[in-house]
């Protein structure tokens, strides 16, 4: 699905890649999508696609960049999600509130009154 987004991501009719931010501003973000995805500068992947009479290698390969990149987050979420690890942060967080929560609400009975002196 995010590949169709990006394979169908408006451009102009030049197809002709170079930044330009006010008159090419659907190509420039693609090229900043792909320069913050990859170790490569603008200009490198300006200087790569020069040749490129349309701009659908340039999207595929984007595609398969930005896709590439979400599987990894992706892959790297479900493994935290399942894991032990979390379940123990979890299980701390819930310990530490409720025992702020328990003097918290000791103080607020105690000054209303409600609590019972021994």
């Amino acid at each position: 699905q995010i590949k169709n987004k990006i394979r169908s991501a408006v451009t102009d009719n030049e197809a002709k890649i170079y930044f330009d931010e006010k008159n090419k501003p659907g190509i420039s973000n693609l090229l900043t999508i792909y320069a913050s995805l990859t170790d490569s500068s603008i200009e490198d992947i300006v200087k790569k696609y020069e040749n490129e009479t349309s701009y659908q290698k340039f999207k595929e390969d984007l595609a398969e960049i930005v896709g590439s990149t979400i599987e990894k987050i992706q892959t790297r979420y479900y493994e935290l999600i399942k894991s032990n690890e979390l379940d123990e942060i979890l299980n701390q967080g819930r310990e530490k509130a409720q025992f702020i929560a328990k003097r918290k609400m000791t103080k607020v009975l105690n000054r209303m009154g409600l609590l019972r002196q021994k």
